[in-house]
């Protein structure tokens, strides 16, 4: 499996200017690899003159500027698919929001029968955002009842204090209903580009949330059981 470091150091020397055979061998990783690794990012008209001078093939400017119109085309299509997507959902009503959280706390909430706990976790600010909506406006949770914490690799441990006033800031929701952050002691072995806007993972808890709970139990057994008309 191609490492996610190897694929950073591509992207960022491809980001330079260098052609996709130099950054195969400084890398050494085949230039099918890099080409897939790369495809997205774009060459300025310097660059793509730098990549044409080290050819002898005058044909060679030809396909850089064919494969830039490419890449730019596919990008426009991705740009148009995302508007239309957005189109499609408009405005979700009050029936929407409840199904959409009940399928998201399914896949990533508390559902362990060994107990009665409501939790989810997700690194998504998005996500933490819906489903801080979908409790308080679907399952009628006020603020004081929400426990964060924060989930971090320990190789941020000097950043905590500042991990946590960022989901606080974002959350609305005071440092004081933060319990001790959870500091992962695996070796991670993805590599951040910026270290800095890395904020872990935050987790919902539900204090008193035992009714609520065997109710969200009861909600993913009916969307389980529906039958598609």
């Amino acid at each position: 499996m191609a490492k996610i470091e190897e694929q950073t150091k591509a992207q960022k020397l491809r980001k330079r200017g260098l052609s996709i055979n130099e950054i195969a061998q400084k890398i050494n990783i085949s230039k099918g690899t890099v080409s897939v690794w790369c495809r997205d990012i774009p060459l300025s008209h310097t660059q793509i003159k730098r990549l044409v001078e080290k050819q002898i093939s005058g044909s060679y400017e030809g396909r850089l500027r064919a494969v830039e119109k490419i890449r730019q085309k596919r990008q426009t299509e991705v740009e148009l698919l995302r508007k239309e997507g957005i189109k499609e959902i408009d405005k979700l009503n009050k029936r929407d929001l409840l199904v959409a959280g009940i399928a998201m706390y399914w896949s990533e909430g508390y559902t362990a029968p060994s107990n009665y706990d409501v939790g989810f976790t997700n690194s998504d600010p998005k996500m933490i955002l819906f489903m801080l909506e979908w409790f308080k406006n679907c399952c009628k949770i006020s603020i004081d009842r929400f426990s964060l914490r924060v989930g971090i690799n320990k190789i941020h441990k000097k950043r905590v204090k500042e991990v946590e006033k960022y989901w606080s800031d974002l959350t609305e929701i005071p440092l004081s209903q933060f319990n001790k952050p959870s500091l992962k002691k695996t070796e991670t072995k993805k590599i951040y580009e910026n270290y800095n806007e890395h904020f872990g993972t935050l987790r919902i808890k539900v204090r008193k949330g035992t009714r609520l709970r065997r109710k969200i139990d009861g909600w993913i057994e009916g969307i389980s059981n529906l039958k598609i008309k």
